[in-house]
């Protein structure tokens, strides 16, 4: 089987649908339909079956996907470690990044970071933290910008901690926020847990919820517009400084804050360029980038 072979299934069995895994791979459902029968020939089984639901994996079928993630995953190590026997800094360094640091730090790191080692390349995968750690766990990328408490087991970076804040147009007072309009947004679970947990300690009212947004960065605007108050992460708000705010403490008074952690494994470190970007990274004040 060729090295694609491998990602077809991979992505079928994710998909279960032969049009959207062509749409995956940029190629022609009659050329994946080709590809199969080939794969399937080789193997002398049958794969898959056709449904109205889409396609169904056979148990053949099914063993071979299951093993298309351990295949590539070694192919790309096999690949990887080969470009790392000349010593020299590069290769695709394959990062896993939240959409707030993606939008914000990201830009600003990889220039710098490039203008040390030009022969790097990036491919960046974005998400909600959550994804992002799910990357890192399962070998899909080097390393990982996760925002947010959660528990790793391999090496990390903490790369900041910032306040947690009530954002308004105008100024307000803590006790005021029940009777208040909440704009809230579409967030990591672990960032919303640590709100509503906080609401719940302050108030028995429910929020007032005028707005949901899509992300942070759509809600501050709606803040700055005095449509309601919001609780972000301060460094949201770095280019709005004439908003008024509230860092928020638990009830034994600590700040509450937001923690953001470079994760990878310390296996990974073997590779050069995985290596200089760490070490760089860790030079680095994110902060203010």
């Amino acid at each position: 089987m060729e090295d694609r072979d491998w990602l077809i299934l991979k992505l079928l069995y994710e998909q279960q649908n032969i049009t959207k895994t062509a749409q995956a791979l940029y190629i022609s459902q009659p050329t994946l339909t080709t590809r199969l029968q080939q794969i399937e020939k080789e193997y002398g089984v049958q794969i898959v079956q056709r449904g109205r639901r889409g396609v169904q994996f056979t148990p053949e079928g099914e063993y071979l996907a299951q093993c298309a993630d351990e295949m590539l995953i070694k192919l790309r190590q096999i690949q990887e470690h080969v470009a790392n026997m000349n010593k020299k800094v590069a290769g695709t360094l394959r990062l896993g990044v939240s959409n707030y640091f993606t939008t914000n730090k990201l830009p600003g790191l990889l220039k710098l970071f490039r203008s040390e080692y030009p022969d790097v390349e990036f491919k960046v995968m974005t998400g909600w933290s959550k994804d992002v750690y799910n990357m890192i766990y399962h070998h899909d990328v080097h390393l990982g910008f996760v925002r947010g408490q959660y528990e790793w087991g391999g090496s990390k970076h903490l790369l900041f901690n910032e306040p947690i804040c009530v954002a308004s147009s105008t100024p307000v007072r803590l006790e005021e926020l029940p009777a208040l309009p909440r704009i809230d947004y579409q967030t990591d679970p672990l960032f919303k847990a640590l709100i509503d947990g906080w609401w719940a300690e302050n108030y028995v009212q429910p929020p007032h919820i005028g707005m949901v947004m899509d992300r942070g960065e759509t809600c501050k605007k709606m803040v700055i517009n005095g449509l309601g108050f919001a609780i972000l992460p301060k460094l949201v708000l770095e280019d709005a400084p004439d908003l008024y705010t509230i860092d928020l403490t638990d009830a034994s008074g600590v700040p509450m804050t937001r923690k953001t952690w470079m994760f990878y494994h310390e296996e990974s470190l073997h590779l050069n360029m995985v290596k200089a970007f760490v070490r760089f990274v860790e030079k680095q004040d994110i902060y203010h980038i």
